[in-house]
């Protein structure tokens, strides 16, 4: 995890509080903290669709094609590690472009599995026949974002601090005191290519290769403080 600190420009504001008081100078400035983390959520999405004359017939289609990737996917399911969730099932009609009739029937169902188990869950890019990769990629978990987000904090508010510091001496004070604080933290995504594709036939177990790539988390500091003498 590489961390990259940035300072934003200081605003530097007098301002009397009272006619009875000496003026008070407060600085408002704000830094923050990045870090490259690797993304260690894999998630793949598996669709079909069907076509057909009797409305029944398409339905029963879809389920069955649905229930054989389901039975596969629950082979590797592990709260956490490999979360298997149904995504769309749809059914609705075909009409004829001269008539206006119904004239057959299509649907579509969608299957979504994601987990930070990446080899078990590109395994199933191989184990599933029935539907066809639709999506492919990578996201960072809660924890490992939570766990940046805590680092870099630190760093942050560390170079807030010493910045003040710093600053309140060069404009002629001893000291500061910390005044209104705000910390937020982002994530942004390098931009990657998302992978889409129909895997018409695959080799039994052969694991799609894929490529985590990195996420930036950003923490921001931003506030004021009361320069002192």
């Amino acid at each position: 995890m590489r961390a990259v600190i940035a300072l934003s420009t200081l605003v530097l504001t007098f301002g009397a509080q009272a006619a009875t008081e000496a003026p008070r100078e407060r600085l408002s400035l704000s830094a923050s903290a990045s870090a490259e983390v690797t993304r260690d959520v894999l998630g793949i999405s598996f669709s079909t669709t069907r076509d057909g004359a009797d409305a029944n017939a398409v339905q029963t289609a879809l389920k069955q094609a649905l229930d054989a990737a389901l039975a596969e996917a629950r082979k590797v399911a592990k709260p956490g590690q490999v979360d298997v969730q149904t995504g769309g099932f749809s059914l609705y009609p075909r009409h004829d472009p001269k008539t206006g009739k119904i004239n057959g029937w299509q649907g579509s169902a969608d299957l979504h599995v994601e987990g930070r188990d990446t080899a078990a869950v590109a395994q199933l890019a191989g184990r599933i026949s029935t539907l066809s990769i639709s999506r492919v990629g990578y996201s960072l978990s809660r924890e490992a974002r939570e766990k940046a987000e805590a680092d870099i904090t630190a760093q942050a508010i560390t170079r807030y601090r010493a910045r003040a510091s710093d600053y309140a001496k060069q404009f002629g004070y001893g000291s500061y005191v910390i005044g209104e604080v705000n910390i937020a933290s982002d994530e942004a995504s390098a931009p990657r290519p998302m992978m889409a594709m129909r895997m018409v036939k695959a080799e039994a177990d052969a694991a799609l290769p894929t490529e985590a790539g990195k996420a930036t988390v950003t923490v921001n500091v931003n506030g004021s403080v009361q320069l002192t003498k």
